[in-house]
């Protein structure tokens, strides 16, 4: 039997991912949303002048504590909202999820790993290549197994995480936010 005690859910946005988290690990987990996607929605809704503007500021605010971050991001909404209100509209959506990392208080070149969906995407990816000519799904089980087996055909070309000697960090922020909501419980 596998217990999870503590983890950051990474999310790209999806309302049924988020639900999702929620149903299994409660309300109360942390979720970092991908600043990746973030910005090309964002960006999504700008002319190309403004997309490089509205990029350079977003990263520079991912880079501060989340207060200040969140601060920046705010004013950058202002200024786009009056031409551009659904991009304004994006980046306010979210938001403060947009910080969670910054908020446990890791490194910076953790920070810059777990603030994007690109770890699990790349596992999704070699899984993808390896299953997309399959066209007769005969059961579950054939299903598992060749999710099982493209999973660690895929494996092979994983590399660490950027700042994976710092984890530790991670679970002992984690640990102490737990502690913090049980305490108020």
């Amino acid at each position: 039997e596998i217990k999870i005690s503590c983890i950051v859910a990474e999310a790209d946005g999806a309302k049924a991912l988020r639900s999702a988290i929620e149903a299994v690990y409660g309300k109360d987990q942390p979720v970092q949303r991908c600043r990746n996607h973030k910005i090309r929605n964002v960006t999504g809704y700008l002319p190309q002048e403004m997309a490089e503007y509205a990029t350079i500021s977003m990263k520079a605010a991912f880079k501060l504590d989340a207060d200040d971050g969140m601060k920046r991001l705010e004013s950058l909404a202002e200024t786009l909202g009056n031409k551009y209100p659904d991009a304004a509209a994006s980046l306010r959506e979210g938001l403060p999820e947009m910080f969670t990392v910054n908020r446990l208080s890791l490194p910076g070149i953790l920070r810059r790993s777990l603030g994007t969906t690109n770890i699990i995407e790349s596992s999704f990816g070699g899984s993808k290549s390896r299953t997309h000519r399959v066209k007769n799904w005969q059961d579950g089980s054939m299903v598992k197994r060749w999710a099982a087996s493209s999973l660690l055909a895929a494996e092979k070309s994983f590399r660490r995480i950027m700042g994976y000697k710092d984890l530790w960090m991670l679970e002992a922020a984690l640990r102490e936010d737990i502690d913090k909501q049980e305490k108020a419980a």
